[in-house]
C-alpha cells in the first residue's frame, strides 16, 4: 500500500507575497504620478511611507514561512522568495532617504557664496503643505561649509557674454529649464564679425552705381562674382536702449546686485524622482575676469538630501568643461 504524503501549505508565504506585490504595484503608480504627472512632492512623500507599509507587512509574513519550511517543509519558499523580491523596492527607497536625512547636513539649498549668495530673479517660494521648512541662513551657510569646502564659485578669462552663452548651453544639456532672467542685456555680445556674401555685394554695387563686373583702367575686374567679401573685422551692433539698461540697473540694486550683473533663473527635476529643484545663476564681470555663482535649493521639505550640492558640482564642472582654456581659479 502506498502512502502519499500530503505537504503542509504556509498561507503566510503566499499573503506575503500578495502584500508585496500590492506595494510595488502601488509604488510604481506613485513614481509615474510624481515624475510625469500632476503629483506634488509632499503627496509623493506621504504615499511613498504608505506603500512601504504593505512591504513592512510581508517581510516577517515571509520570515515565517520560511520557518515553516525549514522545520515541516511547507509549500511557500517560493512565494516567500517572492515576496522578498517585491518589498524590497518600496523599504530601500523610504530606508535611502532616511539614510540620506541622517548623514546629510540639514540644509534645503546651497551656495558657491556663501556671503553674499545670488539673489532670486523671481521667489521659488511654494506652499510646503504638511512638509516643515525651517533652517536658519547662518546655521545653514556653516553647516555647508562644513560638508561640502569644494563647492566654489569660478572665475573665466573671458567676456561676459562668452560666458553667458556657454551658461545657456550647458544648462540646456543639464535638463535645466530657464524661468527668469535679470540683466540679459549684458550677456550681448558688443561686437560681431561681418561676412561678405553674394548680396552683400550685390548690394555694394547698387549702393555705388557699379555693376558685379565693373573693372579698372587696366581692365582687371574689381569685384569676382561669386566670391565671398574676406571679413571686415568687428562691427558694432545694436545694443539695449539706455533706458532698458538703467532698468535693469535699478532693478539689481534693488535685489542688492551690483550695476552690469546677469542672473538667469531655472528648475529642474531629478531624473528617477522627479523632485524639483530650483536655481539661480549669477555672471558679472570683474578686472577682465567673468565670476559665476550659483545657488540651488529643494522647493520642498526641511532637507535637500544633498542633492543640491550635486547639481550645482554637475552644472559647474559641465561648465568648466564648456568654457576649457579660458578657466581661472
Amino acid at each position: 500500500m502506498m502512502i502519499r504524503y500530503d505537504r503542509p501549505v504556509s498561507r503566510s508565504a503566499f499573503l506575503a507575497r500578495r502584500l508585496g506585490l500590492l506595494s510595488l504595484g502601488l509604488l510604481t503608480v506613485v513614481l509615474l504620478l510624481h515624475r510625469f504627472g500632476p503629483l506634488k512632492t509632499p503627496e509623493f512623500v506621504l504615499l511613498v511611507l504608505f506603500c512601504a507599509i504593505p512591504a513592512a507587512l510581508a517581510l516577517p509574513l515571509a520570515l515565517v514561512a520560511f520557518v515553516r519550511l525549514w522545520q515541516i517543509g511547507a509549500l511557500g519558499g517560493l512565494a516567500a522568495v517572492s515576496a522578498v523580491v517585491y518589498a524590497a523596492l518600496p523599504l530601500a527607497l523610504p530606508g535611502y532617504a532616511a539614510y540620506l536625512y541622517q548623514t546629510k547636513p540639514q540644509l534645503t539649498e546651497v551656495s558657491t557664496d556663501l556671503a553674499d549668495p545670488p539673489a532670486w530673479v523671481s521667489d521659488p517660494a511654494t506652499d510646503q503643505r504638511f512638509l516643515p521648512r525651517a533652517v536658519k541662513a547662518a546655521e545653514g551657510a556653516g553647516a555647508q561649509g562644513r560638508a561640502y569646502p569644494g563647492l566654489n564659485g569660478r572665475r573665466y578669462e573671458g567676456a561676459i557674454d562668452r560666458v553667458y552663452e556657454a551658461v545657456r548651453k550647458v544648462a540646456a544639456d543639464s535638463r535645466l529649464v530657464v524661468t527668469a532672467t535679470r540683466g540679459e542685456e549684458y550677456g550681448l555680445p558688443d561686437l560681431s564679425l561681418r561676412t561678405g556674401t553674394d548680396d552683400g555685394v550685390a548690394a555694394t554695387g547698387a549702393e555705388t552705381g557699379a555693376g558685379p563686373t565693373d573693372t579698372d583702367p587696366a581692365g582687371e575686374p574689381d569685384i569676382i562674382p561669386g566670391e565671398a567679401l574676406p571679413e571686415t573685422g568687428p562691427l558694432p551692433v545694436a545694443r539695449p536702449l539706455p533706458e532698458i539698461l538703467a532698468m535693469e540697473a535699478e532693478r539689481a540694486r534693488a535685489d542688492g546686485e551690483p550695476e552690469g550683473t546677469a542672473r538667469m533663473q531655472l528648475s529642474t527635476r531629478t531624473l528617477l524622482l522627479g523632485l524639483p529643484f530650483d536655481a539661480v545663476i549669477r555672471l558679472r564681470e570683474e578686472a577682465e575676469m567673468t565670476l559665476v555663482d550659483m545657488r540651488v535649493a529643494a522647493r520642498y521639505g526641511p532637507h535637500d538630501l544633498g542633492m543640491s550640492d550635486r547639481i550645482a558640482e554637475d552644472f559647474l564642472h559641465a561648465l568648466d568643461a564648456e568654457l576649457l582654456g579660458i578657466a581661472g581659479n
